[in-house]
């Protein structure tokens, strides 16, 4: 009951003088929102970032001659030293490692323009030769018509799967199977169209083609138009998520022997995994993090001596009051309770506001961008511990200094 008591009286205080009430707020909405709103940004774009680096399933790995991710100059320097991967290494994964089922092999080229009748996309689509191991090493799945197959790979037919936007744009009103259309000059049959996947990042997942490998290495060949050699992408997928890393370790084994890498040199390629993505972007964001955290708390602090000279003038606005508390038969330790009670409840007032503005603002970007909304509630909580702790540590001096004062004293007070 006192601690019930205690509360009411200090909410009735926080009530009576609500300028003063509001100015000391005024700090601590400021230093909780920065930190909400940072982490709230981050949060909107990883977890966005996350979706979309999850192009692989759980259960698949991708191997490639260039470092996958947000890497340095001097590591890209060192790969194009490297020796290009093959469809025979794609093969060989395929064909001796038992611990996978699917094994794609996958070219890319930029800068194409697909034409139908007179129409023509804009020259920014994509050329990928695979293999039709690709839909579902890549969870991008053929919405209409149908994938490549096996034999359209033996034969070198000239067969495509265009992208969402591409049908949309070149088949508003008409069913595209069948169609013909020219790639680069070349006649190919479309036989199929991928299910739309739209980037927040204007990821050009829309606006690709998917031929044959052979297909592609009969018409542009292993050396890509700036005289350097292509290298093929080889997606590989283990039977269950947890033989992944065995597979993988396989899969490296069978790559250097391959290769004729020594027992003491580094490997001459690199994996990809959408796991290994993730982590990559979230050790990248830790700095940010910490910086608003830093930031926010020296904000906290601010606010914190503040809401201590406050309470310190409240204190000494109140000495009669207090005065005439104790000459009732109040213990100093309910004086002391009243005035630490205000300064947490005021402090968490401030948290529960500045945690909403913080969401708020952390979630503007969704409104420029197709970002989904996401609320972080792990850091409202951490806010408003925080604010309790600073209404404990700024609000003791005042609590303590008013439970102390001698009654006579306080009540003589003018």
């Amino acid at each position: 009951m006192r601690l019930l008591d205690g509360f009411l009286m200090s909410l009735g205080a926080i009530v009576s003088n609500k300028l003063r009430s509001v100015l000391t707020l005024v700090g601590l909405v400021a230093g909780v929102a920065s930190i909400i709103a940072v982490m709230t940004a981050i949060s909107v774009v990883q977890s966005t970032m996350e979706k979309e680096m999850s192009v692989l399933g759980a259960q698949v790995f991708q191997v490639q001659k260039w470092p996958a991710g947000f890497n340095s100059d001097e590591e890209r320097r060192r790969a194009m030293r490297w020796p290009p991967l093959t469809v025979e290494h794609a093969n060989a994964i395929r064909e001796q490692i038992d611990i996978v089922d699917l094994v794609g092999a996958e070219i890319w080229d930029f800068g194409y323009a697909v034409e139908y009748r007179g129409e023509s996309t804009n020259p920014s689509c994509s050329i990928v030769g695979g293999t039709p191991e690709y839909p579902p090493n890549n969870t991008h799945y053929v919405g209409l018509g149908r994938n490549i197959s096996q034999t359209d790979v033996r034969t070198h037919r000239d067969v495509i799967v265009i992208g969402y936007a591409i049908g949309q744009e070149l088949f508003p009103f008409t069913d595209p199977i069948g169609r013909d259309v020219r790639l680069d000059g070349r006649k190919y049959q479309v036989i199929g169209v991928f299910d739309e996947k739209k980037s927040a990042f204007g990821g050009n997942f829309d606006h690709y083609v998917l031929m044959p490998v052979t297909t592609y290495l009969d018409t542009y060949g292993m050396v890509g138009r700036n005289g350097f050699p292509r290298s093929v992408n080889i997606t590989v997928r283990a039977i269950t998520p947890e033989l992944a890393p065995d597979a993988l370790e396989q899969t490296r084994q069978l790559m250097r022997r391959m290769r004729g890498l020594k027992v003491n040199e580094e490997d001459n390629f690199d994996f990809f995994s959408s796991e290994s993505l993730i982590t990559q972007f979230n050790e990248m964001t830790q700095g940010i993090k910490l910086a608003a955290f830093v930031i926010g708390i020296i904000a906290l602090v601010v606010a914190g001596i503040g809401i201590m000279n406050i309470m310190l003038v409240s204190v000494t606005e109140r000495t009669r009051e207090i005065g005439i508390r104790k000459s009732l038969g109040a213990k100093p330790h309910s004086i002391l309770l009243q005035f630490l009670l205000e300064a947490v409840i005021l402090c968490n007032i401030g948290g529960v506001v500045g945690v909403m503005v913080g969401f708020g603002l952390g979630n503007v970007v969704t409104f420029f961008a197709p970002f989904d909304i996401n609320v972080p509630m792990e850091w409202s909580v951490i806010g408003l511990v925080f604010c309790s702790a600073v209404g404990v540590g700024f609000g003791l001096l005042p609590a303590v200094r008013a439970s102390k004062l001698n009654p006579v004293d306080a009540l003589s007070y003018e």
